[in-house]
């Protein structure tokens, strides 16, 4: 009989894990170490749930018998390939039939099992209280172009506890965002990746995140993490108007130029006719700090507009000149100074 374990003692537990759900639900939101392991296709599943719906259970656990009877085998053979060492983590949508059915034919086969109780919906309910847990903060805020993604990756190779969301939401925050990155995860598996890195953040040491709105691209920044990031110790870091042209070159230079316009000419109502114009044809002559000149002047804008909508006193840090390192190891002086550093 497979095991029934609790969410924290599941995390725990050895093997790979397999989400026996449809293709679909995965892709909705995970557990970011599964693996799919579908028992019935989107498709499959659909008819299962329409005929529990007209004809009752007993009728749909028939069809679902008759659908997954030919993949029984196939499904062991891959559970094996997947799992040499013979122990699986296996979890559904409640921890019902689908998980149960799986996790008996896989140990039936030999592996052994272990099973979520509740399954995802349980998960989806720790997700929710992780990501209300309190951890101190330090958000780093800065006009566009200052580098505030190569700081935290700088924090981060210090030993810094640092929480990516733009590299969590595969996005950059802005309309040129998408550009050169994956396709973004569904808002739920979004929070989902959050509350995985969240929960394993020591509680006395502060957790640093970039200033950003309630949207990171697609992804809805979750309204627990909002919170808190609106009431954290924040600073702002402060480069040349040169610097930050060259580094916005330096990482949006690698596009392709006609998505560089496209991304150029969705700004067409906040920037005006003429500057998108304008900035388009420096675009496509390639004189790309001239473009980027124009467009900052609506990301600027912006940015002064927010902190005055917040009404917030924040502290200015001053990095010019330095490199990542240097602006780093200053960020950190000055924040242990300010006695934001923690225990």
């Amino acid at each position: 009989m497979p095991q029934l374990l609790p969410i924290s003692d599941f995390w725990q537990a050895p093997g790979p894990i397999l989400d026996v759900r449809s293709p679909g639900e995965y892709a909705q939101g995970h557990l970011s170490e599964a693996i799919s392991f579908p028992l019935f296709s989107d498709q499959e599943r659909a008819q299962v749930g329409t005929c529990y719906k007209q004809q009752g259970k007993e009728t749909a656990i028939e069809l679902g018998l008759e659908l997954v009877g030919p993949k029984m085998a196939s499904l062991v053979k891959r559970a094996k390939h997947i799992a040499p060492e013979r122990q699986v983590r296996v979890h559904c949508w409640r921890g019902g039939m689908r998980s149960g059915s799986v996790g008996w034919l896989l140990e039936t086969s030999g592996l052994e099992v272990k099973l979520l109780e509740g399954g995802y919906k349980s998960f989806r309910r720790w997700v929710r209280t992780i990501l209300a847990t309190p951890r101190p903060i330090i958000v780093v805020g800065g006009m566009t172009g200052t580098g505030k993604t190569d700081i935290l990756h700088a924090l981060s190779k210090l030993g810094e506890q640092v929480l990516d969301l733009e590299g969590l939401a595969n996005h950059r925050g802005s309309s040129y965002g998408a550009l050169m990155l994956p396709p973004q995860p569904s808002t739920e598996q979004f929070e989902n990746l959050i509350a995985e890195q969240w929960v394993d953040f020591t509680p006395q040491r502060p957790v640093w995140i970039e200033a950003e709105s309630r949207r990171v691209g697609t992804c809805r920044v979750p309204d627990e993490t909002m919170a808190q990031m609106e009431a954290a110790n924040t600073l702002e870091v402060i480069r040349s108007e040169s610097e930050r042209l060259k580094l916005l070159v330096d990482i949006y230079g690698q596009a392709e130029l006609d998505e560089l316009v496209a991304a150029t000419e969705r700004l067409h109502k906040r920037l005006g006719g003429l500057r998108t114009q304008e900035a388009v044809q420096y675009i496509k002559r390639g004189e790309l700090a001239a473009a980027a000149a124009i467009i900052l002047t609506y990301y600027d804008r912006t940015y002064r507009h927010d902190l005055v909508r917040r009404g917030k006193q924040i502290p200015q840090v001053e990095i010019s000149g330095m490199s990542v390192l240097q602006a780093v190891q200053h960020l950190l002086t000055q924040v242990n100074d300010w006695g934001w550093c923690g225990n």
